[in-house]
């Protein structure tokens, strides 16, 4: 399925408002082999209810001015009940490297359920982030009187003045606005803006899976942030795309060129990417606890090992899930309820699906996302779609 990229600018920081609309193929497109059976629109939006929404920035060119950019960044906004519920979910979270910041989750360990959206942005703008999504909750009269929501980051100073805090209140305000069930744009969008997969452009990557059990068929989308891993270590379906691909496509520094000429690109910038991050919002409209919903936010790390990685000791990996059911759930609750429960015996399905669907959507991630060029000349290439199919078919690789 072909899927629409939108890039929002925002009026407060660009002279202009514009919308520009581009084809972006996914990983089935360019003949990725791959496991489970997708939604309608294999995105997180095929569990009902859930809305994603995103604000990009993308500002300037040449050398790193701090607080005046290039600017490579934004934010991304996930509702899990939609903007007319004020119903919370149970959820929980999980780490397979804690080298980054989710905020709210200490209280979400220790209730087990979300109040409000769960954002993603950059690392440097988490503050400002929490502080806009505390207004927006209180405005839409979310019962209770303090929250604590959920913001979750990478970091993308390779390619973004990340000290110049560009993302602002109204641009997570914006998310969240806009937010919307359907296709959800992918690639260099919202937080994933100017973050680096593998070694290649990375960003925001979506999917889900049909779920069959033996009492019911559920769906489990998952929406990733990618910004991890080293690019010699990448496998697709078995294949080693990455140490094949590493010595033309490595990041690296353009550097100015005469007469208006596509400038050069050294091979070794004067500091590389670092390890990186991931963050993972899993959703299911399977009846969960936050105990179950726990063990489902550990297999995305299964995920990414399967496309090499390793969860390196600065990578802040880190996964929350959440379930759509029990719509009776109520904040400020003082009386008893019941809810729907389901069977522990009959969880790996689910956790199945989850893996499946976040191999899928770090690569949608990939595949989206086009060469991008950033503050200092840094540039990431885009993965290159014909050499990664040929890689994998010459391989005679299958899904794992």
């Amino acid at each position: 399925m072909i899927r629409r990229a939108l890039t929002l600018t925002s009026v407060c920081l660009f002279a202009v408002s514009s919308i520009a609309i581009a084809e972006s193929p996914r990983a089935r497109d360019i003949g990725i082999p791959l496991q489970g059976k997708p939604g309608a629109l294999n995105a997180i939006t095929d569990v009902q209810g859930v809305e994603v929404g995103h604000v990009t920035l993308i500002k300037g060119d040449g050398a790193l001015q701090r607080g005046k950019g290039p600017v490579r960044t934004g934010v991304t906004a996930i509702i899990p009940r939609g903007k007319d519920s004020t119903a919370p979910v149970y959820a929980a979270w999980n780490t397979s490297n804690a080298a980054g910041e989710m905020t709210g989750t200490v209280w979400l360990e220790e209730r087990g359920y979300l109040d409000g959206p769960i954002m993603i942005t950059n690392t440097h703008s988490v503050g400002v982030v929490r502080d806009a999504v505390v207004g927006w909750i209180v405005d839409h009269k979310w019962p209770g009187s303090w929250f604590t929501p959920m913001v979750a980051e990478t970091y993308d100073g390779f390619l973004n003045d990340t000290d110049g805090f560009h993302v602002k209140s109204e641009h997570a305000l914006e998310a969240l606005k806009i937010a919307k069930p359907g296709p959800v744009p992918e690639g260099a969008v919202g937080g994933g803006t100017g973050m680096i997969c593998f070694g290649f452009k990375g960003g925001i990557g979506t999917s889900s899976r049909i779920v069959t059990t033996p009492i019911g068929q559920y769906t489990v989308g998952v929406l990733v942030q990618c910004n991890f891993g080293v690019q010699t270590d990448l496998r697709i379906a078995g294949a080693a795309v990455g140490q094949e691909l590493n010595k033309n496509y490595a990041p690296c520094t353009a550097t100015p060129a005469p007469n208006d000429k596509v400038p050069a690109c050294k091979a070794k910038p004067d500091d590389k990417p670092g390890d990186g991050s991931m963050i993972v919002v899993v959703a299911t409209d399977a009846p969960l606890l936050p105990h179950q919903l726990k063990r489902l936010a550990k297999r995305p790390g299964h995920a990414m090992g399967r496309l090499g990685d390793i969860s390196r000791e600065s990578s802040g990996d880190i996964f929350m899930a959440f379930s759509t059911a029990n719509p009776q759930l109520n904040s400020m609750q003082m009386e008893k309820i019941s809810v729907e429960t389901y069977p522990n015996p009959l969880l790996n399905p689910l956790f199945e699906g989850v893996v499946q669907a976040t191999e899928e959507a770090i690569l949608n991630a990939m595949v989206a996302a086009r060469t991008m060029t950033g503050r200092d000349g840094h540039r990431v290439y885009g993965l290159p779609h014909d050499e990664v199919r040929a890689i994998v078919s010459r391989n005679g690789a299958r899904p794992q």
